[in-house]
């Protein structure tokens, strides 16, 4: 035995019957009767319903016209057919609601004058608003799929320009992955190179180190939370290689450890700050790093007590370059990495951002 699927003419008699269109019919309808109504001797019910059946044929007519038959001759289009439809829908439907409304008497609804006076004027009056209102929804419904259009290209431009992004964002990390490995194995380079007793811990602390920073490389965000653990472990081992002049300070408000961040922010800046202001000087110095919430913007704060910006510069520009467009890109042009020399010595390295928190 075979079944047939009801579900699409469920669903072709729910958008051709749809509340919006019932509500403009029922509208019309009323408005149609008003000066049918003064002339009327017949009973009230009986012109309420021949109103009603005609409205609910043409929009019948309409809606069928609306997708059937799929595929139309060149030379007329959708729309023509749909008030094609309803135009030739109002006398056919107001002559079967008269013959319906007449089963019984004795003689045909056309034999009667004042019934087919009636007929005249329903006939009249539908064709003169019926094509009209079916133009009135065609025009709704090409600027309804219009605006729908337009919605669909933004949605997917947006798509686009997030997906340039990420790749943009990618690519940048690639360039600060090996950056970032170079500069901490020559570290262990200068030890081994030495003969210096701490080479295999400090390269057992770097491994270990490492091993937890590498895989955020890759990550599309971070947080300071992450960002100050690596500072942590990174400085932990520099302090390992240089015992007696590195002191270091990591703090941060609890509200701003889970600030959303790109990956390597606080990193880059604490890598120039022991590679340009610390390492270069004899008598070493101190990094302090924090993290905070300052009127509702994140603001995160490197200084070290180095050789400052006018000696310890050369280099700077390209970890800081980066750095800068990674912000640009993530928080979208609303945050600013800005470099200031502190007296007698030292660099100040801030950057404020929006503060957008991860989601737990």
């Amino acid at each position: 035995m075979t079944f047939i699927d009801a579900t699409p003419i469920r669903h072709d008699l729910a958008r051709v019957f749809h509340w919006r269109r019932m509500k403009v019919m029922l509208i019309t309808c009323f408005l149609l009767h008003l000066p049918i109504l003064a002339t009327w001797q017949a009973s009230y019910a009986v012109l309420v319903g021949r109103v009603l059946f005609i409205g609910c044929v043409v929009l019948l007519a309409f809606g069928l016209f609306e997708r059937s038959p799929i595929h139309l001759p060149a030379w007329i289009s959708r729309w023509a057919l749909q008030v094609f439809a309803v135009a030739v829908a109002v006398p056919i439907s107001t002559a079967i609601a008269y013959a319906i409304t007449t089963i019984g008497d004795p003689a045909h609804w056309w034999q009667n004058q004042n019934r087919m006076f009636g007929f005249s004027i329903m006939t009249a009056l539908g064709l003169l608003v019926s094509p009209w209102i079916a133009v009135a929804a065609l025009l709704r419904q090409i600027k309804d799929e219009a605006h729908k259009l337009a919605l669909t290209f933004e949605l997917a431009r947006s798509e686009y320009d997030r997906n340039a992004l990420d790749a943009r964002l990618r690519l940048l990390q690639a360039q600060v992955a090996p950056h970032f490995l170079f500069n901490t194995l020559a570290n262990v380079r200068e030890l081994v190179s030495t003969g210096s007793p701490r080479a295999a811990p400090v390269l057992e602390s770097l491994i270990a180190y490492l091993r937890a920073a590498v895989p955020r490389l890759n990550q599309p965000s971070s947080t300071m939370g992450q960002e100050l653990e690596l500072v942590q472990a990174y400085l932990d081992v520099m302090q390992m290689r240089m015992p007696d002049r590195l002191q270091f300070s990591v703090e941060a408000d609890d509200d701003a450890r889970t600030l959303v961040c790109p990956p390597m922010t606080l990193l880059t800046l604490v890598e120039n700050a022991m590679r340009h202001g610390i390492d270069p000087t004899e008598e070493g110095g101190r990094i302090d790093v924090r993290v905070t919430i300052i009127n509702g913007r994140g603001h995160a704060e490197v200084r070290d007590t180095g050789m400052g910006l006018a000696r310890g510069s050369e280099g700077l520009g390209t970890g800081l370059a980066n750095l800068r467009e990674r912000l640009q890109l993530a928080f979208d042009g609303d945050a600013h990495v800005t470099l200031s020399e502190i007296s007698p010595h030292g660099v100040r390295a801030e950057i404020d951002f929006p503060a957008r928190k991860d989601a737990p």
